[in-house]
């Protein structure tokens, strides 16, 4: 895989409590001169990041209910609206998993189907991004949350926060693909600091990477030599 065809499929990230404004600014900086897909923030700074990318082709990714989900699919809906309003082009948003430890299937399904509601009249393209927490889960739940998703109207089911007690594998990225099948986006992320653990993950099925060490993983490829 060559350089630019791997960094076409990276979300570079800076998530979290220490983020600054000035931390937003530098990862924005180097998500236009790295070229990747996306720059994924926290809803406080989606306006710093949307000025910030403005006149590229890097899109803007806001996390919603982050990292833990538990807030109300209301409080959700609202947070999809403000990102929405300030320019972001993706949402990466995170289930309740307690409903899915439950088995309730239909809240969990009405959680995520409230963010998709708004995504939907933005009029305007633009993705949901589900985060199941995979490091929580059984391979049971990771398929029936991925299909939940999917049904509520997803456009990615994505393994990890990167705040769980572990991040993406090769396996869950498989399992996911063959949960959602060919049509929806796979996202891994947690974790993916080099080249070879990325490009992993795209051949388990992944069709977009979130990552906070993109340079590292970019180092690894040469797009003069590739094949």
């Amino acid at each position: 895989m060559k350089r630019s065809e791997l960094a076409a499929t990276i979300d570079h990230t800076l998530l979290g409590p220490t983020a600054t404004r000035a931390g937003v600014e530098k990862l924005c900086a180097e998500a236009i001169q790295l070229g990747v897909a996306a720059a994924c923030v926290d809803l406080r700074y989606a306006r710093t990041a949307r000025e910030k990318l403005a006149g590229s082709s890097v899109h803007l990714c806001v996390v919603i209910g982050f990292p833990h989900g538990m807030t109300a699919s209301t409080v959700k809906a609202f947070e999809a609206e403000q990102a929405i309003s300030e320019g972001a082009d993706e949402l990466d948003m995170v289930i309740p998993v307690g409903a899915l430890k439950e088995r309730d299937l239909a809240g969990l399904r009405a959680d995520i189907a409230a963010v998709c509601a708004v995504a939907r009249r933005a009029g305007r393209p633009v993705a949901v991004k589900v985060i199941l927490e995979t490091c929580l889960l059984t391979d049971e739940e990771k398929t029936l949350a991925a299909r939940e998703a999917v049904a509520a109207g997803a456009d990615f089911v994505k393994t990890s926060t990167g705040f769980g007690s572990a991040g993406a594998t090769a396996a869950d990225v498989a399992l996911l693909r063959r949960a959602v099948g060919p049509g929806i986006g796979v996202k891994a992320a947690g974790g993916i600091r080099d080249t070879a653990t990325a490009l992993a993950m795209i051949a388990a099925g992944a069709t977009r990477i979130g990552a906070s060490r993109t340079a590292d993983i970019l180092a690894g490829l040469d797009d003069s030599k590739a094949k």
